[in-house]
């Protein structure tokens, strides 16, 4: 689709099967269908999201609690995890939201004033841990130059620190000297290769691993 009138046809049919009057570009608004004494539906036509399609749309609702933003249905790898977001957000903002295939055939992902997200304990949960374990503020102004410093990075610099001082160390060691009850499982998995085992429950540093304290220097406190 090349122009937003493109899309104009197939909502204004969609709505039309429900019973509803369709009119276009009335007032500020791009299409307007009325049913009755009910609310009008008020619908923004774009050929993309922008925050500035949301805007207008969020405008919209000092007129009516019926108001969609409508555009192309997006095709490609991303397609899907857009969709799912945007929908989660015209949800969050009370708005509805249909997507128009190049074919016309319409698609309502949400209608206006819908429940909303429900909030996640278990999300809740996992995001304070995530606080409570960061030491200090490391990703103050954003991430680093090599990447975001995580909790779980940060206990990975200690134990390689603690290796890169004393050698070859048992991990139970390790982690009650950094402070780091599972620094055992972290060697184990060794998931940035900072990490070998020389011998049953005993680890070492790798080359990966001195690297590793350079770049992250200012990221852990040992």
């Amino acid at each position: 689709m090349k122009r937003e009138s493109d899309l104009y046809a197939p909502v204004k049919t969609l709505l039309q099967r429900q019973g509803y009057e369709v009119k276009g570009e009335v007032g500020k608004a791009d299409l307007v269908a009325r049913r009755g004494d009910e609310d009008p539906v008020i619908v923004e036509l774009k050929l993309r999201i922008t925050l500035t399609l949301f805007h207008q749309a969020v405008a919209r609702l000092t007129m009516s609690d019926l108001v969609y933003i409508a555009v192309p249905r997006p095709e490609g790898a991303q397609a899907k995890r857009a969709l799912k977001d945007n929908t989660a957000l015209c949800r969050r903002l009370g708005l509805g939201f249909i997507t128009v295939r190049g074919d016309g055939v319409t698609e309502v992902l949400c209608d206006p004033g819908g429940p909303m997200p429900r909030r996640s304990p278990k999300a809740r949960a996992r995001l304070l841990r995530e606080f409570d374990r960061l030491r200090g503020d490391p990703n103050e102004g954003g991430a680093t130059r090599y990447g975001i410093v995580t909790g779980y990075r940060q206990d990975a610099l200690n134990c390689a620190a603690h290796l890169a001082e004393h050698g070859p160390s048992k991990g139970a060691v390790v982690a009650k000297a950094v402070g780091v009850k599972v620094a055992t499982r972290i060697m184990a998995e060794n998931h940035y290769g900072w990490f070998t085992r020389v011998e049953k429950g005993i680890y070492a540093l790798t080359d990966a691993g001195r690297g590793g304290l350079v770049h992250w220097a200012d990221s852990w406190e040992a």
